[in-house]
């Protein structure tokens, strides 16, 4: 066996900008990251996320740690043991699991024991702005059947507001991003069951989950910065009714279909979600979709241009990736 590992940081612009309670963005850096064995290639990509302390530099030095075990021949099990959760060992075990279909010619999906994977409806997100530019982002997209609302706070209430009146039938999830305080939730939560609104992503910041003991919230919620991965799960039960799984956050598809899974068993709910990124780190994270009671793969709708080939959308029904791709 004779395998090759290349790593490469690459940057891509976001259509206009991106802009939630943390920060906004005009572009993402992602690193990619390419196996090439025995004339079989492989390849995953991840995003470096400042919020977990990851960086581009960080995560490349990561990844050249580990290059002399991947090129010697480290699978997926080994993997998941040498690095922690986060984007470098996504970026390698999405690879890995490309690398392993493409030399044996058996789809990912089999590989892993799953059902083929299905075109899924996603939601489609709409950046944090004022209640009218947010109500007019509302109005273009009124043909999406799910829209997502990045909150922060003070005046979410007449974002919703807004945005609910220019797509009444619309289904509605709402992201605070770790933004609100315990009071936002109290106020909020009732007025936005009444708006319909089916889903409360991290309302307070991952830590303080306890404190929503102190608000009984009639909108279900959902865990994003609060979840990586099995070890999560632990100090979540009681607290929130889904989680957000993200391949950056688990570490890979690998431990994503073992918190799928668990989470079930546990009777939480499931989100499947994603960084803003193109299609090659989202191709994996269709295979979580089919088991999900909300998919959230919108990233490639987001930038100015995409990989080629990328995920087909048609409208917001996103399709299972085609081969060129990953898989």
């Amino acid at each position: 066996m004779s395998r090759r590992l290349a790593i490469a940081a690459e940057s891509w612009p976001v259509r206009g900008a991106f802009t939630i309670a943390r920060d906004s963005v005009t572009a993402i850096e992602v690193v990619t990251v390419t196996l090439e064995e025995d004339g079989a290639v492989g390849r995953g990509e991840c995003r470096p996320y400042g919020r977990y302390g990851e960086s581009v530099a960080g995560v490349m030095a990561d990844l050249e740690s580990i290059r002399a075990a991947i090129e010697a021949g480290m699978d997926r099990d080994t993997l998941q043991a040498a690095m922690p959760p986060g984007a470098a060992r996504n970026a390698l075990d999405c690879a890995l699991w490309d690398l392993e279909a493409r030399r044996t010619g058996t789809p990912v999906w089999r590989l892993a024991g799953l059902a083929p994977p299905r075109p899924a409806v996603t939601a489609y997100t709409l950046s944090l702005d004022t209640p009218e530019r947010m109500a007019a982002a509302a109005q273009a997209a009124a043909d999406r059947p799910l829209l997502k609302l990045k909150l922060t706070g003070e005046g979410d209430l007449e974002r919703v507001q807004a945005v609910r009146q220019a797509v009444p039938s619309a289904r509605l999830i709402v992201d605070a991003n770790e933004g609100w305080s315990v009071a936002h939730l109290r106020d909020l939560g009732p007025a936005f069951a009444r708006l319909g609104v089916a889903l409360i992503e991290q309302p307070l910041p991952a830590g303080a989950d306890a404190a929503l003991t102190e608000a009984a919230c009639p909108v279900p919620l959902c865990a994003d910065e609060s979840c990586h991965d099995r070890r999560s799960l632990d100090r979540l039960a009681g607290l929130y009714q889904l989680v957000n799984i993200k391949l950056d956050k688990t570490g890979g598809l690998t431990e994503a279909l073992l918190l799928a899974t668990e989470a079930r068993r546990r009777g939480f709910g499931l989100m499947v979600g994603c960084m803003l990124a193109t299609s090659l780190a989202l191709a994996p994270a269709m295979l979580l979709a089919a088991d999900a009671d909300f998919v959230d793969l919108d990233g490639p709708l987001l930038l100015a241009k995409d990989r080629e080939p990328g995920l087909a959308y048609t409208g917001s029904t996103v399709h299972p990736p085609p081969p060129a791709l990953w898989g």
